[in-house]
């Protein structure tokens, strides 16, 4: 199929050819899901920690006699069920990480993709490219091409001109194509493709 390339000035700049496979797929909420889920366990940091008895400071005297006082037997004043004791089954320091397999993972961005085309959200822009360092100008071509909450996807490297100008501007991240991914694609409304990331794209998904 075949889409418009606009310049930022959102003036017609030619067509390009998008490959069915890539952009044409039917949506796939399940693999989607499974993939955003997968990003966001990886991103945890898993630095959470409750302290067990051993971590407890304190006496390690047995708070009473075990017979004749009339209250429980107790071993420890650390122990959970008094102020200030141990945390029983808490969480400790882990990697919530976990494996997904490389056909799931590309599948879901491919199909991320054709959802935001079928959805009429893929925009196309010959390149993402500021003279000067000026977000006043960039908020004026962003308002001609009527996005609003969008990511933009550049090529294997991101124009620091235009990168630095975006970053001042709320809803609108920028990304070299490498770091295209499925969660960023879902969580803004609408997405921003140059040229040349399609074509980068349709070799990384080949």
């Amino acid at each position: 199929m075949k889409a418009q390339v606009v310049t930022l000035d959102n003036k017609k700049e030619g067509e390009i050819e998008l490959k069915d496979a890539i952009f044409g797929l039917p949506v796939r909420e399940d693999l989607i899901a499974r993939c955003i889920q997968w990003q966001r366990d990886k991103a945890r940091s898993g630095t959470h920690k409750t302290k067990t008895i051993s971590d407890i400071q304190g006496t390690t005297k047995k708070p009473w006699r075990q017979k004749g006082t009339g209250h429980a037997r107790q071993g420890s004043l650390r122990s959970p069920q008094f102020r200030g004791g141990a945390t029983i089954f808490g969480p400790v320091v882990r990697d919530h990480g976990y494996s997904l397999p490389k056909k799931v993972r590309k599948l879901a961005l491919k199909t991320a993709l054709s959802a935001k085309l079928a959805e009429g959200n893929l925009h196309i822009i010959a390149e993402a490219r500021l003279p000067k360092l000026k977000t006043k100008s960039l908020v004026q071509s962003f308002e001609k091409l009527g996005l609003s909450h969008a990511l933009i996807i550049d090529g294997p490297a991101v124009d620091e001109a235009f990168a630095r100008a975006a970053r001042n501007i709320r809803h609108i991240d920028v990304l070299p194509t490498m770091g295209a991914n499925v969660y960023d694609i879902i969580r803004h409304k609408q997405l921003v493709l140059t040229a040349e990331a399609v074509k980068l794209l349709e070799e990384r998904l080949k």
